[in-house]
């Protein structure tokens, strides 16, 4: 992995398995035909010949978004009107060997997880390094992705542990200036479907605007589970027309549901019940064009997705990437 440590091998193993998701043997032909009239362009350069994206994000407060180099750990910033991004936060600022989930919240933070250590977190406009949570003990751990509630704490899954960290408000302003550890407020691994030790479960997780509940994708198991942070209640979500095989990131808005399917260069939309327990597959979008697509943020109608050539000389297989790599821009799903 260059510098996206081989330590990870074992988790980046489970990621290459591409199992047919149910969701493209069951979607029904006419779902296909619409599906093809979705139209897929770039949309931003991202500078580098080993840049391997993972994670985006858009700022809530303005045009700019954010891609992270799982490769270095350098963070891009993208803006409307420029079509190549800038760096942000170079290379191995502040110790960070990858950046992969990145989110920024209401307040104008950019949350930037490293996979190896747990997440920092930046003033997007000054980019000073306002706080730092890592994951407790020396066992293995694989911190992937993040999403925020409307109270502003933060959920972040471990793809290894199976848990899901929270960062509460209370706790950032306690470990302002410093080093906090990530407690976890759900653990799932007695729940997801059996799986080895060092498997890759847990992946992409997106909350409820209303705050009642949150969603994360087992992305081995092909599950989608529901957690409710005001009891810590954990149920599977009822999938109909389709599964969550090699899901990878989500977006959540207005009761809709989106999933990039990496090894499968998928991308899905679902309609969602109003409390989270039913999830129905609405279109499947498939195109070699995506590279592998990891990560996705939906804005003004328009989904932005990371392309991350993960199996051209990445995590997930030898070869050479195509050069620049790339934010698609994907209208019509």
């Amino acid at each position: 992995m260059t510098r996206i440590q081989r330590t990870t091998a074992a988790a980046a193993a489970a990621l290459a398995v591409a199992v047919l998701p149910a969701s493209l043997a069951a979607a029904p032909p006419a779902a296909a035909a619409r599906a093809a009239a979705a139209r897929i362009s770039t949309a931003y350069v991202l500078p580098g010949d080993r840049v391997y994206p993972e994670g985006i994000a858009a700022d809530p407060r303005g045009g700019a978004m954010y891609a992270g180099s799982f490769a270095d750990g350098t963070v891009y910033r993208m803006r409307p009107g420029h079509r190549t991004a800038e760096v942000f936060l170079p290379a191995g600022a502040d110790g960070r060997r990858t950046a992969n989930g990145l989110k920024v919240d209401f307040a104008g933070r950019l949350w930037v997880i490293d996979s190896t250590s747990g997440v920092a977190v930046y003033d997007a406009r000054s980019r000073a390094l306002l706080a730092r949570f890592v994951v407790p003990g020396d066992g293995a751990r694989f911190v992937n992705d993040l999403a925020v509630a409307p109270d502003g704490a933060v959920y972040l899954t471990d793809s290894t542990r199976a848990v899901v960290y929270r960062v509460t408000p209370h706790d950032l302003d306690a470990a302002r200036g410093g080093i906090g550890t990530l407690a976890p407020a759900f653990d799932l691994s007695g729940v997801l479907e059996p799986h080895k030790p060092t498997d890759f479960t847990l992946n992409g997780i997106v909350a409820d605007p209303a705050g009642r509940f949150l969603l994360t994708d087992d992305m081995l198991g092909g599950d989608l589970y529901r957690l409710d942070p005001a009891t810590g209640a954990v149920r599977k979500v009822a999938l109909s027309g389709g599964d969550m095989h090699n899901a990878d990131g989500l977006e959540l808005q207005y009761g809709r549901l989106w999933t990039a399917n990496n090894v499968d260069n998928v991308l899905t939309r679902w309609r969602v019940a109003r409390d989270g327990t039913r999830a129905r597959l609405e279109r499947t979008l498939a195109d070699p064009s995506l590279q592998l697509p990891t990560t996705l943020v939906r804005r003004d109608g328009t989904l932005y997705v990371v392309r991350s050539q993960f199996d051209k000389g990445g995590p997930l297989g030898d070869g050479t990437p195509e050069i620049p790599f790339t934010v698609a821009a994907v209208r019509g799903l």
